[in-house]
């Protein structure tokens, strides 16, 4: 058995889909379904007597001390975080409480339950805190990638919330022996992305004969990871990786945003044809403190545990598109008014 946090959003949800179809053991899956976490995203576990869903908060410390009480896990996996930069830029307070406050809550509660194992099971048992490139800061377009020995340098409310969140799961690995894990992954992409990150958004507007909005100039530069191939990196950091360390793991594709956007619109011309999808491309106001590049070296992942990415960026957008287009009731039952009005907001202001 293992506990997953934050096991209804994009990322989470994957791996659990994955976990159920790979693996033999059940999952409990807590997640607090805010705006971008939905049973939606799980209905492919709907009648799976192996996932057991829970409703609550990280921060909840008696629900959390019960489900570890009850089910005894060997492992949390810890996937509950607020992500969206534009949304911390704008309201940094609950990136505080869920990534800092709430996190170091679940690490005080499961530390106290670990405490109470015989030996055998707290040598075995492991806590693995799935973290953020963003958490180094921005790199210039000659620098080399970012290694796990790399300074953490936030610029963001949400990075810095993170980077705290990485120093309290690694001080209590240093301070009271917990077996912790942290893997810190580049932009993820694939199926049951909430459509406020920029390949989804891009996905939808485009099909809706909208603007694709562009921060700046477009060169801002990302390492794009496919979500299938982050949850099975995950899995294997958890199967073999060593209690205290950290992991990048990166998906070998540094792309510009513009191309990632022209990337888009080409697979919808051959899928969707009869619109000229890269005329629907907008420059808008660039963000706040907008990292210039980030890029991830994954050799330690490589090397010690054998994980390569599967997918290529030119593949992975693809496996993408096709998803979004074979789900628009997925995407019209989480694209509502206040969905709507977030993207108005953030997006108003044309360069």
């Amino acid at each position: 058995m293992i506990l997953v946090t934050g096991g209804a959003g994009f990322i989470g949800a994957n791996f659990v889909l994955d976990w159920l179809a790979l693996e033999s053991e059940p999952v409990v899956n807590l997640d607090a379904l805010t705006y971008a976490g939905n049973l939606g995203n799980l209905a492919a576990a709907a009648g799976n007597t192996r996932h057991v869903f829970v409703r609550g908060d990280i921060g909840d410390r008696a629900l959390v001390a019960s489900l570890l009480a009850q089910h005894r896990p060997r492992a949390v996996v810890n996937l509950a975080a607020e992500t969206h930069v534009d949304r911390s830029i704008v309201g940094p307070v609950p990136f505080i409480e869920t990534n800092v406050v709430a996190t170091c809550s679940l690490l005080e509660t499961v530390k106290a339950w670990w405490t109470t194992l015989a030996m055998a099971g707290r040598s075995t048992f492991r806590f693995l805190h799935v973290s953020t490139d963003e958490v180094y800061g921005s790199l210039d377009a000659t620098a080399p990638p970012f290694t796990e020995t790399t300074a953490y340098e936030p610029n963001s409310p949400y990075s810095a919330s993170k980077a705290a969140s990485d120093h309290f799961v690694r001080a209590y690995h240093h301070t009271y022996g917990l077996p912790t894990l942290t893997t810190n992954c580049s932009n993820n992409y694939g199926p049951r992305q909430f459509p406020e990150k920029l390949i989804p958004l891009t996905i939808v507007n485009a099909l809706g004969g909208k603007p694709l909005p562009v921060y700046g100039d477009g060169h801002n530069v990302r390492d794009w990871l496919y979500v299938a191939d982050h949850c099975a990196a995950i899995r294997k950091v958890l199967a073999q990786g060593t209690p205290g360390a950290t992991y990048n793991i990166g998906g070998n594709a540094e792309m510009k945003n513009v191309d990632v956007v022209r990337s888009i619109c080409t697979v919808l011309s051959e899928r969707r044809p009869g619109r000229d999808y890269l005329q629907q491309i907008t420059f808008v106001r660039d963000r706040p403190g907008h990292d210039r590049r980030y890029a991830i070296d994954a050799t330690r992942m490589r090397s010690e545990l054998g994980w390569t990415p599967g997918e290529s960026f030119a593949s992975g957008i693809r496996r993408t598109v096709s998803w979004y287009l074979d789900n628009e009731d997925w995407l019209a039952a989480v694209m509502s008014g206040a969905y709507h009005d977030w993207v108005s907001l953030q997006y108003a202001a044309i360069a």
